[in-house]
């Protein structure tokens, strides 16, 4: 898994950039650049394609204009050219190309960027040995978009993983990365810190020494603060307190941690979750520090529960090669265009711009 940086894209056209990815096929025979057959891809998830065999049909149907806008002057490439394609290209450079772009995307829409790091397995992608890709990515809170990705090695885990997406990015300076409970790691930490950057850490159960720990703390001469929501028939109340980080805590510049208890009623059910944080930002206040850990959780609802349910990514037989990791890439992908562009429904978006191939070439070229 390579981690060298690319440098952060200048190019407001995003599919100039596809050029930066090498073609690994061989030049007898090759009738389709690969910068086009990645564009046409693109176009064609935008629009809801969910296969190589969606992506080929799409192509068929855009008309030799569109598809010379794509960089597909010759015309639709079957279904077959794709596969082939996309096994073979590399899903590493690919990730960073994008994730180089979208960076600079996240970045011009101001304000301080905070990034939650999470994993999925791409379950439909299971080889015969059982294994199945599983991603690590990074989208930014409030804005949508994935800014990088890497895969977990196969004799690895998640833990690692994270470190390598770190090196990733070019500038971290001033970001706030949102952490789960897997990745609340002292190494973590201290790589993030590296970059500049600020960490918001979770503590559950599974680090029994450090909650119980922070469980003895004087919670309740603590003043509190809390948030009511009401959403699908279910009542959250949110209530958090923050303290400056005792010395014992360990974690590399950590100063502050918070108790943060959810109390959820639904149909007369109430249960009860506590969970405590580790911060190094020593000027955020128990509101922010809510926020921060809430938009992480909904990044699930974001990113991962429409790859899954509306691209149906986990029943996906893309199974060849590197495919099913830049489907994957190209899914992520889409998602962050289409929210960029204000969609809130990414299945209605896939409708809107499915009616008209003109709707998804005006937003690439504006992108």
């Amino acid at each position: 898994m390579s981690s060298s940086p690319i440098p952060a894209a200048r190019c407001h056209y995003l599919l100039d950039l596809l050029a930066q990815v090498p073609d690994p096929r061989k030049r007898r025979g090759r009738r389709h650049p690969l910068a086009g057959l990645l564009a046409v891809g693109i176009a064609a998830v935008i629009a809801g394609s969910r296969s190589f065999a969606a992506i080929g049909q799409w192509a068929a149907d855009a008309g030799p204009e569109a598809l010379a806008m794509l960089g597909a002057a010759r015309g639709p490439a079957e279904e077959s050219t794709f596969r082939r394609a996309f096994a073979l290209v590399s899903a590493d450079v690919l990730d960073r190309v994008l994730g180089a772009w979208l960076w600079t995307r996240a970045v011009q829409a101001g304000g301080r960027l905070v990034i939650a790091i999470d994993g999925k397995t791409v379950r439909g992608a299971r080889s015969k040995t059982g294994k199945a890709p599983h991603l690590v990515a990074a989208p930014a809170h409030g804005i949508g978009v994935v800014l990088g990705q890497v895969a977990v090695d196969e004799k690895s885990n998640e833990i690692p993983a994270v470190r390598e997406l770190l090196k990733a990015f070019t500038d971290l300076a001033g970001a706030v990365f949102t952490i789960d409970a897997m990745h609340t790691q002292h190494d973590t930490a201290q790589a993030i810190l590296s970059r500049d950057a600020d960490y918001v850490m979770t503590v559950k159960a599974n680090m029994p020494t450090l909650y119980r720990q922070l469980k003895k703390l004087p919670w309740t001469a603590i003043p509190a603060v809390s948030t009511v929501s009401t959403d699908h028939g279910r009542r959250a109340r949110r209530t958090i307190k923050a303290v400056l980080a005792p010395a014992w805590i360990g974690f590399a510049g950590a100063a502050q941690v918070a108790q943060l208890r959810r109390t959820v009623t639904r149909n007369g059910k109430k249960t009860v979750e506590v969970v405590y944080l580790i911060t190094s930002d020593r000027d955020a206040d128990p509101v922010t520090l809510a926020a921060w850990t809430r938009s992480h959780w909904e990044i699930e609802n974001c990113l991962h529960w429409v790859r899954d349910v509306t691209y149906q990514e986990d029943k996906s037989l893309v199974r060849t090669g590197n495919a099913p990791r830049v489907m994957a890439s190209l899914r992520s992908l889409a998602i962050s265009l289409l929210r960029l562009d204000g969609h809130i429904n990414i299945a209605a978006a896939n409708r809107h711009h499915a009616r008209d191939p003109q709707r998804t070439l005006k937003l690439l070229q504006t992108a």
